[in-house]
Order: structure tokens, then C-alpha cells, then sequence
């Protein structure tokens, strides 16, 4: 593999195309070289895949970027290591995948695994108790999600850490508990104008 007009060193992969370092790219997507060197927006594979960091029950963690949305058919979770190697992780074998604003370190920074005060957002409040007994609280949209897929996407109480969403899959979840059903804000509604007499010059 020849050097990256941008500086970014190309790693191995299995196909045509070649897989670059994520410095090239704004919030860590993977960018897709063809033969041109410029980045290809038709392949699922690589520009879609935003950083994860992967909390298995053994207490093992692996970092890499994985899709926004998990197939809902598939097995398990297809990630794209910080190698350049993709693995398949049994959705059994993990605790979360929690969608971050960085990979440094490889650490979740889960502070805060509750809420404090009532959610402001709008969706489904819940609690669960994973699998080995940890509970936690996040946020879900109120549609088919809830019952659809591999597991439920949640957004955590303290999105100022470096996790922005969680990913729990269903068989991590021992209990599940709504808490509130929190509506959208009330759209202000406008007095409604008095609707014209459409014959008021005419005589009987």
C-alpha cells in the first residue's frame, strides 16, 4: 500500500478497498479510499461507523467503531478494531456498547448510571437490571425500537461524559421497568380567527 495523499497510514483489509486511519475524518467515521484516493460515500462498511467502546460480562472491553444501528437479525455485533481487523462479538458475551465521543483511554466514564432529576427529553424512561446485577437508566425513543432489534438504544443520564448513547442488547437484561412516559414539549396553540361570513352583504 502506497502512502495517503493526506498522511494517513492505509491498513490491510480484505477487499478493494483500503481502510485508513480515522484522523482524516470528523467524529471518527472511516473513510473509504477507491483508486482515486477520495472517499467513497456508497459502502456501508466503513463511513458509517461511529466509536464504540464494548463492555463484555467477563469485565473485558474492546474499542473500535461499529454501526449506529446494529442489524436486527444479525448474531452479534460486527466492529471494526482499532487494527483494522473486523470481529464478530456474540451479543451474549456483552454487557453494552456504549457510542462515545472519543476512544482515548477506553474507558466509558459511566459516572452517572441513574438519573437525578426527571429527564427533560422526550421518550420512555427505563430501569434495568443487567445480567450480573448492575442496573442502569437511559432514555429510549417511544416507537418500535422498544420491541423491534437486537437490543434498545438509550441515551444515558449524563451526556456530558464521553458516552453519548448506549446500545444494551436484549440478552443482557435481566428486568426492564418503564419509569415515566415523557412527552414532548406542548406546542403553543394560537386563538383561532373567526371564520368570515361568506354571504353577510346579501339579503335574505
Amino acid at each position: 500500500y502506497g502512502p495517503h495523499p493526506r498522511g494517513c497510514k492505509p491498513v490491510p483489509y480484505h477487499n478493494v478497498h483500503t481502510f485508513t486511519s480515522t484522523s482524516c475524518t470528523q467524529n471518527a467515521a472511516i473513510c473509504l479510499h477507491g483508486p482515486s484516493g477520495l472517499c467513497e460515500n456508497g459502502s456501508a462498511m466503513g463511513s458509517q461507523r461511529k466509536p464504540v467502546i464494548v463492555r463484555k460480562f467477563s469485565r473485558d472491553w474492546t474499542a473500535g467503531y461499529a454501526s449506529p444501528n446494529p442489524g436486527a437479525d444479525a448474531a452479534g455485533l460486527e466492529l471494526l478494531d482499532q487494527a483494522g481487523k473486523v470481529l464478530s462479538i456474540e451479543w451474549e458475551q456483552i454487557k453494552w456498547v456504549c457510542y462515545v465521543r472519543d476512544l482515548a483511554g477506553g474507558d466509558e466514564r459511566l459516572l452517572h448510571r441513574k438519573f437525578t432529576v426527571r429527564p427533560r427529553a422526550a421518550g420512555l424512561w427505563l430501569r434495568m437490571t443487567l445480567q450480573d446485577g448492575d442496573e442502569l437508566e437511559g432514555l429510549a425513543a417511544n416507537d418500535r425500537s422498544l420491541i423491534d432489534g437486537a437490543g434498545l438504544l438509550l441515551t444515558p443520564p449524563d451526556t456530558r461524559s464521553n458516552t453519548q448513547r448506549i446500545f444494551v442488547p436484549r440478552a443482557a437484561i435481566q428486568t426492564l421497568e418503564v419509569v415515566s412516559l415523557i412527552g414532548a414539549a406542548a406546542r403553543k396553540r394560537h386563538p383561532a380567527e373567526p371564520q368570515p361570513e361568506l354571504f353577510a352583504n346579501e339579503s335574505e
